[in-house]
């Protein structure tokens, strides 16, 4: 596969435990954009929002994602990414997209039982306050996110099918 194929959805989603796992089963690298950005400004997502805030943040992340036009690899990019800019078409014309969906409530799950001080859009929210966050950011993204050239119900996708539906697509 000679372009990279993009995991694109909300926090929590999956992307990078996925990713891994789907650059190993098709044998290719794979690539943070989120870590890529902690490595180039040497300090972390969350101190960079605090002191410059997120239109900064979203401007770092939409060069990030560029970087990786002519790059086969499996490429996690940040939950909001698709959502800002042009980076939504940006990606569909130069990789394969792929939507991996959840449910409000499984994200909400599973962010509850996350590192929220690791996610700053998310800090100081209290469950309640969480939910309905999750809910309405979503509702938000959804015409981003389907627009990927593939959708996946994340929590009933194996690798191996998520591999192969990758592959006949890009033949």
């Amino acid at each position: 596969m000679p372009k990279p194929i993009f995991l694109i959805g909300y926090m929590g989603s999956g992307k990078t435990t996925l990713g891994k796992k789907l650059a190993s089963k098709l044998e290719l690298p794979f690539i943070d954009t989120d870590e890529e950005i902690v490595k180039q400004i040497g300090m972390s997502i969350t101190e960079y929002f605090a002191q410059y805030g997120e239109d900064a943040f979203r401007a770092l992340e939409r060069e990030q994602l560029r970087k990786f036009a002519e790059k086969a690899a499996v490429i996690s990019t940040g939950g909001g990414a698709p959502c800002f800019f042009d980076n939504m078409d940006w990606i569909k014309a130069n990789g394969y997209a792929v939507y991996l969906h959840m449910s409000p409530k499984a994200l909400f799950d599973r962010l509850s039982q996350s590192k929220l001080h690791k996610r700053p859009i998310l800090i100081g929210k209290s469950p309640e306050e969480l939910r309905l966050f999750i809910e309405e950011k979503l509702i938000e993204r959804e015409p981003h996110y389907t627009q990927a050239h593939l959708t996946i119900d994340q929590l009933n996708t194996s690798v191996e099918e998520l591999a192969d539906l990758i592959i006949e697509y890009n033949k």
